[in-house]
């Protein structure tokens, strides 16, 4: 809303997810017709494009069940672009069966299907000093990319289910992996960079054409996640590490039944020793992609 005399200026906006666009590849992305909504939407009059998380689809594909808070979705990043910088060539992508049903995204196809092409592309980028800044400015990483490849060489097991010495991040196991899955860990590097950097041209875009970015933080993370592996005391967990409560929501005008949505509880005492710091990163994070901020939900915190 744009502020007035009165306070605020009624200001609209629509709620389209970055995976509904179109696309020939399987799922929408920041390619050009992310470019071309931005287009209609100011030519429409409207003010904001409000999206859900960018978060990579966890369980059941969801983005609000993510392996990580802070990290972005590799499906997202545009394959025409890696083509116009020569990271890619057409055939390596254009004659994939991406899925054919219209109107859907088989995420069981992307997820087969994206990584093998993004790692041609990974292997003729030679920017490792970009690599290396991204890596350096974003102190998430060390443990997203460590839980992805180590979640990756566990049968793709929730953290809980991993071998004792990873599950519990032992210095001398955390090493090794380190060590040994070196170029593995870049990769992720190599994903997440090209996510932002494609993410921070359409938001500056869409800033370019007078539309504001509404992006979504849902107030719990997925139990099968860097977040609770690497935070795991933050939460309220058992010794084995398996949930002590979950979060859902009681009946309610839309579920009669309630809703229980499985995501472990923090423990908001223990957040407080440290000022909050987990919480404050993640919004820095989430301000540093969006305009403004939709808390989902901030009847969580209120209570």
């Amino acid at each position: 809303m744009k502020a007035s005399k009165h306070g605020f200026e009624r200001s609209a906006g629509i709620l389209l997810p970055v995976s509904s666009l179109p696309s020939p590849y399987g799922i929408g992305s920041f390619g050009k017709e992310a470019r071309r909504w931005v287009d209609f939407l100011h030519s429409a009059g409207q003010s904001y494009w409000q999206i859900i998380p960018l978060n990579p689809t966890g369980e059941g594909d969801s983005p609000y069940q993510s392996f990580s808070a802070f990290a972005g979705n590799r499906y997202f990043v545009d394959l025409d672009t890696l083509r116009d910088e020569g990271l890619l060539k057409r055939g390596e992508y254009e004659r994939i069966d991406w899925g054919n049903t219209k109107g859907q995204v088989d995420y069981e196809k992307v997820f087969r299907n994206r990584e093998p092409v993004l790692r041609k592309a990974f292997s003729r980028f030679k920017d490792d000093a970009a690599l290396d800044d991204f890596i350096e400015k974003n102190p998430w990483f060390e443990h997203y990319s460590l839980y992805m490849v180590i979640k990756g060489g566990q049968g793709n097991l929730q953290w809980m289910e991993w071998a004792e010495p990873l599950r519990n991040r032992e210095p001398e196991a955390i090493g090794r992996i380190k060590k040994e899955f070196a170029e593995d860990i870049r990769f992720h590097a190599f994903e997440q960079y090209q996510f932002d950097k494609q993410w921070n041209a359409l938001h500056a875009y869409a800033n370019a054409n007078d539309i504001k970015i509404i992006g979504d933080i849902p107030i719990y993370v997925s139990l099968d996640s860097a977040d609770v592996w690497e935070n795991h005391h933050l939460f309220q967990l058992y010794s084995d590490y398996y949930p002590i409560e979950v979060s859902g929501c009681p009946p309610d005008s839309f579920s009669e039944d309630g809703q229980l949505w499985g995501n472990p509880l923090y423990r908001w005492d223990t957040m407080a020793k440290t000022g909050y710091e987990w919480w404050a990163a993640r919004l820095r994070k989430n301000f540093d992609l969006f305009d403004v901020l939709r808390l989902d939900h901030f009847r969580g915190l209120e209570s």
